[in-house]
């Protein structure tokens, strides 16, 4: 099973050194996400569960003022008896969709890519907005929404496992 591993780039630099993840939390195609989609477009799943990865990127910067404004997310294939449903997820709003565990950390090694902002200026400042905004648009307000939707606008690059150490520099 492919799942996404949200990160930032203060996390990526911590796995590539010690040589596993440690986050549990993924995203992943569901049942859930495959319904809410309704398309059976394995490609066009994948990437939803990606951009929700990316959206909980922007939480995990938010709780790391000093990690770079870039979402990052680790693209792994993992066997399906290591990913469990996200614990009380029996209804998923439309943010937790595709939101799964893993039974534990992943050797980095295993990663088939990694998806990260480029480190350009623009993107760098809306993803920073969007990092300010989340914890309001999580409440509700639709102007911190539209905010956090701005960083969607980027898509993530794709970068084989052997340019992580470029990607860190």
């Amino acid at each position: 099973m492919r799942v996404y591993v949200p990160t930032t780039l203060t996390g990526l630099a911590a796995a590539h050194e010690g040589g596993s993840l440690e986050q549990s939390a993924a995203y992943a195609v569901t049942p859930a996400l495959r319904e809410w989609y309704v398309s059976d477009d394995l490609e066009e799943l994948e990437y939803a569960a990606l951009n929700r990865a990316a959206q909980s990127s922007l939480r995990l910067l938010a709780g790391d003022p000093q990690a770079p404004r870039r979402r990052v997310v680790v693209a792994l294939d993992v066997a399906d008896a290591s990913v469990r449903p996200f614990p009380g997820d029996e209804y998923q709003d439309q943010a937790s969709l595709g939101r799964v565990v893993l039974a534990g950390a992943v050797r980095l090694a295993k990663a088939a890519a990694v998806h990260a902002d480029v480190a350009d200026d623009e993107v760098v400042t809306d993803v920073a907005a969007a990092v300010a905004a989340v914890a309001a648009a999580d409440a509700g307000d639709q102007d911190a929404q539209f905010t956090v939707d701005g960083a969607e606008d980027h898509d993530l690059l794709w970068y084989a496992t052997q340019e992580i150490p470029s990607l860190l520099a």
